[in-house]
Order: C-alpha cells, then structure tokens, then sequence
C-alpha cells in the first residue's frame, strides 16, 4: 500500500515551493486539489490547483468522484476546495503521492485512506515572515486582494490552533520550521525516506511470512 504525504500550513508558510520540490521526489505524484477560487495572477491551471466552476464540482461530487471537500466565505464569495479522484487516479497500489492541503483537508483524507495511508508535513514559520511573505506576493497581483488576505490569516489562527492540531494528532515530530528552506527541505525528506523504507521493509515482512504460510 502506498502513502500519500500532505502538506499543511498556514498562509506563506512557503507550502507552494515545498511541494513543488517534493514533487518527483521516490517519485512521488501529485494529488492537485480542485477550486472553484479565482486563479491568481503567477498561476498556472493543473499545477497550484484545478480551477473549475461550481458547477462542475457539483458534477463531480453527484458522480461520486469527491473524496473530501470544504468551503470558504471569502470577501468575494464561497471558494470550494476539494480532493478528487478523477478517473481513479489515484493508485495506492502501486504508487505513492503527495497532497497539499488544510488541516481540516488531512482529516478528511485520514478518514477516507487510514491514518497508516496518510503522512501529515506541518510547516511552520513565524507571523512576521508570513506576513512579509504574504505582502510581497500580493502586491505583484494586477488587482491586489488585501481584505481577503487579511481573512486568511484571521482563520489561519482558528484553522490551525493547537487545540485543533491536537485533535488532528499533529505531533512535534510531524512540525517543519521553514525559516530555512534547504534545511527543512533536507529534514521533510529525510522523513520521507524513512517513512519509504519502513513500508517496504514491513511489505517484505508480509511476503515472507505468507510464503511460509503457503
């Protein structure tokens, strides 16, 4: 059985660029959420997210293709966000993945694969640098969206408390500062690699001892 590795974080806390790096990484695929949110300016459709209509979502989900889904109430509206496995995509099988996600996106998954499928990556990096982060990245959109940005972090602070990451059983060891981006990518693979090889030594274990059963 494969592992499907999620990336999670606040606001600019760099989850783009570290999934974007993972990617490919023991060759592992992506899993791109869909969005019914307005593309930005630097994005590109089918790599950040499948951006589609409400009403193709809706399709989605009467097909029974949605594996888990959430909504925002923005300034400008509701945005939906969801996980789908378009055409069975995704093959546990024989293949190992990575997500990027909310929290609340990580539960979901957990409850629909099995926390033994799921692997939470918590990124974490102080107020001041998302803030500054986050600014910067604004301010090179056509039609800057400020009010929205200040609501992400307002519900980041809900979205990611620590009594909420608690009940998620997000531990320490599942927490990656990203003040330094080679380092915490060093330490996020570092855990993958672990993670890998644990599963093909537990799999090597099962052959044997079925064989000998056999």
């Amino acid at each position: 059985m494969g592992k499907i590795f999620c990336i999670m974080g606040k606001t600019a806390s760099g989850k783009d660029t570290i999934f974007q790096k993972l990617v490919g990484y023991h060759d592992l695929k992506p899993i791109v959420l869909f969005t019914t949110r307005p593309k930005r300016e630097q994005e590109i459709n089918g790599r950040e997210y499948h951006f589609i209509p409400l009403e193709q979502l809706s399709a989605l989900e009467q097909e029974g293709k949605v594996i888990e889904k959430r909504v925002y109430h923005t300034v400008k509206g509701d945005w939906y966000y969801a996980t789908i496995d378009e055409e069975n995509a995704i093959d546990l099988e024989h293949n190992n993945y990575i997500i990027l996600n909310t929290l609340e996106g990580y539960q979901s998954l957990v409850r629909y694969y099995g926390e033994d499928v799921v692997v939470p990556i918590y990124l974490w990096i102080d107020l001041s640098s998302r803030l500054e982060r986050a600014l910067f990245r604004e301010d090179q959109q056509v039609q800057p969206n400020y009010k929205e940005l200040c609501r992400r972090f307002i519900c980041d602070e809900q979205d990611f408390s620590e009594e909420k990451l608690y009940q998620a059983s997000i531990l320490e060891e599942d927490c990656y500062p990203n003040d330094d981006l080679e380092l915490c990518l060093f330490k996020i693979k570092r855990k993958i690699d672990t993670v890998l090889e644990d599963t093909k030594r537990q799999e090597k274990v099962k052959k044997l001892e079925q064989k000998s059963q056999g």
